[in-house]
């Protein structure tokens, strides 16, 4: 099946604008990986308008499309794309998302002026989506989690850019750090393209042996979740 129009964009500007890059790569986990993302290069309107719009149609034509009040941003990547992304949904349907506000973090709580850790709109008695590039191990998003529960705030669910498809270092050889949130949280966590999609749609754009690395990289690395 064909990806929709809004992935192929998206794939395209990562590509255009060095996101998305194939050749050997090291990752923290020590894997090497045949491919390469970076959300922090997508920093040009003209990459950030087809990011944040495929962001936003993720979601939009997801379970999710209903059922929040606030996009949280966790810092600092998270940050931007909190506005951007509403502002892109409201692009798509204002009456839906007019209402929607977004929020994020400091690393530090503020003490003077309005002080606390959160700023944007409160969280409290709020549905929260969480927004941010990627999941790696899922620390980042616990913390996210955390914090958000402290401030009253319930998470329905998490949108990233990319599922990477590939099992924990250290897991059980069949679930990935996304599929293990979901089983932990009990939420919905969404992204604009997985791993097969950058297969499906880097076909005949890249060459057939890096096609071929990543395939093979999938088949060792490869969830089941």
């Amino acid at each position: 099946m064909a990806l929709p129009e809004y992935k192929k964009d998206f794939l395209r500007a990562a590509l255009d604008g060095g996101a998305l890059r194939f050749g050997s790569f090291e990752l923290k986990s020590k894997r090497t990986s045949p491919y390469f993302f970076n959300a922090g290069d997508f920093y040009t309107g003209k990459l950030h308008v087809p990011f944040s719009d495929a962001y936003a149609q993720a979601v939009a034509t997801s379970e999710l499309a209903d059922g929040f009040d606030v996009i949280f941003g966790p810092a600092y990547k998270g940050i931007p794309l909190a506005a951007t992304v509403l502002y892109a949904l409201c692009k798509i349907d204002a009456a839906k998302y007019g209402e929607a506000a977004y929020s994020y973090d400091r690393k530090e709580a503020k003490d003077h002026g309005e002080g606390g850790r959160i700023v944007g709109s409160p969280l409290k008695g709020k549905r929260v989506l969480i927004i941010d590039d990627v999941v790696s191990a899922g620390t980042a998003k616990r913390q996210a989690i955390d914090m958000i529960r402290a401030e009253g705030g319930t998470v329905v669910g998490i949108v990233v850019a990319l599922d990477r498809q590939e099992t924990l270092p250290d897991g059980d050889g069949k679930t990935s750090a996304i599929g293990q949130l979901r089983k932990e949280y009990q939420i919905p966590i969404i992204s604009i393209v997985k791993l097969d999609d950058i297969i499906d749609g880097m076909k005949g754009v890249i060459s057939d042996e890096d096609i071929k690395h990543i395939e093979g990289y999938r088949a060792k690395y490869g969830a089941s979740d």
